[in-house]
């Protein structure tokens, strides 16, 4: 098993690849500030748990990279808050991106509550 294969990476790549499509749509201005800020925040969750995934042998290390994964889950959130805010996304997908973002959360939290579930002598 890699990183690739937890269902929190395919959730959270899954939900970074709607919100490129998705700002793909917001006005040129946002160019450098909103449209920026979203994607770099919602891929982030992705690179921290493929970081933390590889160094699962060191459980402080692990729960620090899965932390800063859910940091940025919540940023993404505040993100779409602003996004719907400024009426570039709807009700509906604010609703469906955020329940996808809390799944996300959840995941994480149970992985930094429980690193030996994920070390790698349990994992053969």
């Amino acid at each position: 098993m890699n990183y690739k294969d937890l269902t929190v990476f395919k959730k959270a790549f899954e939900l970074a690849m709607i919100i490129f499509e998705e700002r793909k749509k917001f006005p040129v201005e946002e160019r450098y500030s909103l449209t920026d800020q979203i994607r770099r925040s919602s891929r982030s969750v992705c690179v921290n748990i493929a970081e933390g995934y590889r160094k699962r042998q060191y459980p402080a290390h692990f729960k620090s990279k899965m932390s800063d994964a859910d940091m940025e889950n919540s940023e993404t959130q505040t993100w779409l808050l602003f996004a719907r805010s400024c009426n570039y996304i709807s009700n509906e997908l604010l609703g469906k991106l955020e329940k996808q973002s809390e799944e996300i959360g959840r995941l994480l939290s149970h992985m930094i509550n429980n690193p030996e579930s994920y070390n790698q002598s349990s994992q053969k």
